[in-house]
């Protein structure tokens, strides 16, 4: 079997780093794909498809979490006061 290149070894670290929610270890595998000769682009396409993977399950829980609870207590538990944190620039609370 063909061995991955140090680019593609370095793709799925990031996908996996960006998986398991590690920031130093995107950090650190995203300098490593620049050495690999990897460009922005390619590097910012695979973070962008392990985000969106990433996404599914989390999309799920909630899905799950919300199912268990009354229609009516779902609706009014969907997105609390304050739930827009994540959305506040840089100095984010949740982020």
């Amino acid at each position: 079997m063909e061995s991955l290149s140090s680019a593609e070894r370095e793709l799925v670290a990031i996908g996996a780093a960006l998986g398991s929610n590690c920031a130093p270890c995107t950090e650190h595998h995203i300098q490593e794909a620049r050495k690999a000769g990897l460009s922005d682009r390619q590097i910012g396409e695979a973070a962008h498809l392990a985000d969106m993977i990433r996404q599914v399950p989390a999309r799920k829980a909630l899905e799950a979490a919300l199912g268990m609870l009354p229609k009516a207590d779902a609706a009014s538990l969907a997105k609390p006061d304050g739930a827009d944190c994540g959305q506040r620039g840089p100095e984010r609370c949740c982020g």
